[in-house]
């Protein structure tokens, strides 16, 4: 039996979040589309989710105005973030960091740096070589010394293996 999404009698913003981006998946879509995912199709090939559930969880977060749909080549839709979406950067990216610190023995798979000085931001977008609070768009993601793709990775996989700035749409 699936567990409720509700947290029915918790009077608590964090329960109120959790309803929207807590359910199993859901964070980790919002995380490839900062990485520049739109495609139904990428984040089902990248993430491995059945189909039914990821048509799910794009619904929910379009209803909810995480992502918002929009027309893509052919008669296909393409997800991108609102910026109800981007507002969970730091979310993701505080998120990312613990993994990072407490799960990922080879190093971190991914650093995020400022694509003006080439400085790591904070997750608040504080940057401490120039000043500036950079936006998830101002960010460009390199590989970091814990990223590894086989020879049988996804083409998605091996291209956010790759340097490139959050937000542009992968291809």
């Amino acid at each position: 039996m699936a567990l409720p999404r509700e947290y029915l009698g918790q009077s608590c913003s964090i329960a109120r979040a959790l309803e929207v981006v807590g359910e199993r998946w859901s964070l980790l879509i919002v995380r490839d589309a900062f990485f520049g995912l739109r495609r139904f199709s990428d984040f089902s090939a990248h993430l491995q989710i059945p189909r039914a559930v990821l048509t799910e969880r794009l619904e929910f977060l379009v209803g909810e105005g995480v992502l918002g749909r929009t027309p893509g080549p052919g008669r296909r839709f393409e997800y991108e973030l609102t910026d109800k979406g981007l507002e969970l950067w730091p979310v993701v990216r505080t998120l990312s960091q613990w993994g990072d610190a407490h799960y990922a023995p080879d190093g971190r798979r991914r650093v995020f740096v400022h694509a003006g000085c080439g400085g790591e931001p904070d997750p608040l977008g504080g940057c401490p070589v120039c000043g500036e609070t950079v936006v998830p768009a101002a960010m460009v993601m390199v590989p970091g010394p814990g990223m590894a793709t086989g020879p049988d990775a996804d083409p998605i996989s091996v291209a956010l293996s790759l340097p490139r700035p959050l937000l542009e749409p992968v291809t």
